[in-house]
């Protein structure tokens, strides 16, 4: 029982160093809020000055939060992940292990390219990136124009929504033996796989925005006489484009997690195959350090894609 109870020990000083550094933190936000600096400056600044200093102080605090939780959490992960398997005949490696397992020459010089599969974890992600986003830009063409046509033809709709049901429930990995039956090679099946897969969020998001329409757009477009192509760039684009974005940024989540699967089954360059063979070569520590990648990836695309859509998606949707 030593191991835990060192182990909580630690967590447990390092969460009261955080915070009274939060604490501290608070303080000096206290002593230099516009009350205290009011009275501290009077005659010497205007309130308004004062006010901004303030709140800028509190933006400060804000992000000093914001990076110090997580980074704490992170640490105390760690530390407990180092303690738990520092003993003899641990299954998986410790941080520090991870570390100089992986130093030369996978986090020393990620753009190595020895030829064949023998390259740099950079291109390993670029190769699975670039099927990613093939298949993901199909996935967007399709599923946006096609959901706008499906969403304002309610017989059309009727007549696919089932089938549409069926088919999204199917696993990504599924298609993948159907794709290299139909392509027969390796690379056109992954993104057809990425595809399939990003379709049905955007699909069907796409086609709940074109439904949810408010009526009075409807009823303006009718008084207007507006035509087809006015009717579609005027009203069903502009309120679909909300829906469009959550579609986009569930899909591109989908996206990645399938890419990696599929490459671990049809080879060749690719983050995934990379944790295949490090799997198959008893290489635990790459597979760790891989993982890490994939995660940072993942959540760059998503705040990419959230980014993008803060900009097109006006603040009063």
């Amino acid at each position: 029982m030593r191991l835990p109870e060192s182990a909580l020990k630690l967590s447990y000083h390092l969460l009261r160093i955080f915070l009274s550094l939060l604490a501290g933190l608070g303080q000096w936000l206290l002593k230099t809020g516009p009350g205290f600096a009011l009275q501290a400056n009077a005659g010497m600044g205007s309130p308004a000055s004062s006010t901004f200093a303030w709140r800028q102080r509190v933006q400060v605090y804000k992000v000093l939060r914001r990076i110090l939780l997580p980074a704490t959490a992170i640490l105390i992960l760690l530390i407990l992940w180092q303690i738990a398997y520092s003993r003899p005949g641990a299954n998986l490696p410790t941080p520090l292990q991870v570390w100089q397992d992986t130093w030369d020459p996978l986090i020393k010089d990620p753009f190595f390219d020895y030829g064949g599969n023998a390259k740099g974890l950079f291109w390993q992600i670029w190769a699975s990136l670039r099927r990613v986003f093939l298949g993901f830009a199909l996935a967007g063409l399709v599923g946006v124009v096609g959901g706008m046509i499906i969403g304002v033809n309610r017989w059309l709709y009727e007549a696919l929504d089932p089938i549409f049901q069926v088919l999204r429930t199917v696993p990504p990995l599924a298609w993948l033996p159907i794709s290299l039956a139909a392509f027969r090679d390796a690379n056109p099946s992954a993104i057809f796989v990425i595809f399939i897969t990003a379709l049905w969020p955007i699909l069907i998001n796409t086609i709940a925005g074109v439904q949810r329409i408010p009526q009075d757009y409807r009823n303006v477009a009718r008084i207007l006489r507006l035509s087809g192509w006015k009717y579609f760039f005027k009203i069903v684009f502009p309120a679909t484009v909300p829906y469009i974005f959550t579609g986009l940024r569930i899909g591109v989540g989908l996206s990645w997690l399938a890419i990696v699967a599929a490459e671990m089954l049809i080879g060749g360059v690719g983050i995934g195959f990379f944790i295949w063979d490090a799997w198959n070569s008893s290489r635990v520590s790459e597979i760790i350090l891989a993982l890490v990648y994939v995660g940072l990836v993942g959540l760059l695309l998503d705040r990419i894609t959230a980014w993008i859509g803060s900009l097109v998606v006006s603040e009063d949707h």
